[in-house]
């Protein structure tokens, strides 16, 4: 399979290029972060409609996987909702498979259940606004894409920056904020195997196993990493953030072969 990532040089892009198969072509779009050895790399903006055109003509892939997003600034919605559309546009104007990376955080975590795939966006960040946005975008520019939401990554070639902050001994992390986090090869295979199935389309939730508070996740990376999970500091989310976002991800389970592990199963390993 000949696979093009945008955001190829991020943290998701660099495990799905670990995760190909040594048959697979792996190409994509970097900004400031360096291509993954053995991939071709298109320095560009994904709002860029002519480059990214060009780009796929040149790498004529059979899919698209679209990571690429900002999480703060400016040009956050530009980048996270007008950027996925035009990447949207440009792989069906090309008949390309498209799976494109979307996030818990489109959600309010309030409903009080884990929340499925037809459950409606509510969300209380400007991020997670500009990702339902950008779900919205994708899905009437390509009716065909597979659209994945999933949580925290970690676990990849180097600390994720979740990680980082879970050994940072001056922040607080919440007791009552709920995430599904995944491991980055596990989430880089489903991912794979997604642009590999033509006959899937729409929502999926794909996420880690476990449903864990902001704060156990924390003490399991200090934990795995040698250090003293009690001095992590405990407290309550603050108002304007999301609550429990637990993902049920068991449509994912029942049509992939990749097994998404837990994080108390994959950290309690190290």
């Amino acid at each position: 399979m000949r696979v093009f990532v945008t955001g190829l040089g991020g943290y998701l892009g660099r495990a799905i290029a670990a995760a190909a198969g040594p048959d697979d072509v792996v190409s994509g779009t970097v900004r400031e972060s360096p291509a993954p050895p053995g991939t071709d790399a298109f320095a560009l903006d994904v709002r860029d409609q002519a480059a990214l055109a060009a780009a796929l003509d040149a790498a004529r892939p059979d899919a698209v996987i679209h990571t690429a997003y900002v999480q703060h600034g400016d040009d956050m919605r530009a980048v996270n909702a007008g950027g996925a559309a035009a990447v949207a546009r440009a792989a069906a104007d090309r008949g390309l498979r498209l799976v494109h990376l979307s996030s818990d955080a489109i959600f309010g975590g309030d409903r009080g259940r884990a929340l499925r795939e037809d459950d409606p966006p509510d969300p209380m960040t400007p991020y997670g606004a500009t990702k339902a946005e950008a779900e919205t975008g994708v899905a009437a520019a390509h009716p065909a894409a597979v659209l994945v939401r999933t949580s925290l990554i970690y676990g990849g070639a180097e600390p994720s920056n979740h990680e980082r902050r879970a050994l940072d001994p001056d922040l607080t992390f919440y007791a009552d904020e709920i995430r599904c986090p995944v491991v980055a090869g596990d989430l880089a295979a489903a991912v794979l195997e997604l642009a590999a199935r033509p006959e899937l389309s729409g929502a999926l939730h794909v996420a880690g196993a476990d449903a864990v508070s902001r704060l156990e996740f924390a003490r399991l990376v200090c934990a795995a990493n040698g250090r003293d999970p009690a001095r992590v500091r405990a407290g309550a989310h603050p108002p304007g953030r999301p609550g429990d976002c637990t993902l049920d991800c068991s449509k994912a389970a029942g049509l992939l072969r990749t097994r998404l592990r837990g994080v108390r199963e994959v950290l309690g390993r190290r």
